[in-house]
């Protein structure tokens, strides 16, 4: 993977493709999902919510890397599609992140993937998602957030 261009304060454009680590996660009995986007191998940003196979989200049990895809539509809107490669290498590629959860998570996951991009150290994110006082089923959210981005953390 190339190198990006690092601007500004330590913010690095996003290419149009990223790698990316899917994180599956249970919160009470609801089934969640993580897809985290990578830069060099560290997290750059993050969508997550509720897999929910009425709004699409069906992945097989051993889908748990693939690529994040950066579209820009004719009127200057953007949207963020997943693909993934099955186990005979067929590419499957499911559209529209942003439309798949709920708005207020995609929301916070915005903020949170903001703070990634400017490089904040994941120690420090998981201390900021962990402290934001949230309810609602937000905070259940947020847990897994957290347990998300764990894995990223230098022991």
């Amino acid at each position: 993977m190339s190198e990006t261009k690092t601007t500004t304060n330590n913010y690095h454009k996003r290419p149009e493709v990223l790698e990316c680590d899917v994180v599956r996660f249970q919160n009470a009995k609801e089934k969640w999902v993580a897809f985290v986007g990578l830069l060099n191998g560290k997290p750059y940003e993050i969508f997550t919510g509720l897999q929910d196979e009425e709004e699409g989200i069906l992945l097989p049990k051993a889908v748990e890397h693939g690529k994040i895809i950066k579209q820009v539509n004719a009127d200057g809107t953007k949207r963020y599609d997943f693909q993934f490669e099955n186990k005979r290498g067929y590419k499957t590629t499911m559209e529209g992140l942003s439309e798949k959860f709920n708005p207020i998570y995609w929301n916070y996951a915005k903020l949170i993937s903001g703070v990634l991009r400017y490089g904040m150290p994941i120690e420090n994110v998981l201390k900021l998602v962990s402290s934001l006082e949230m309810d609602g089923g937000i905070d259940t959210w947020a847990s897994g957030v957290v347990r998300a981005l764990k894995k990223y953390v230098d022991e």
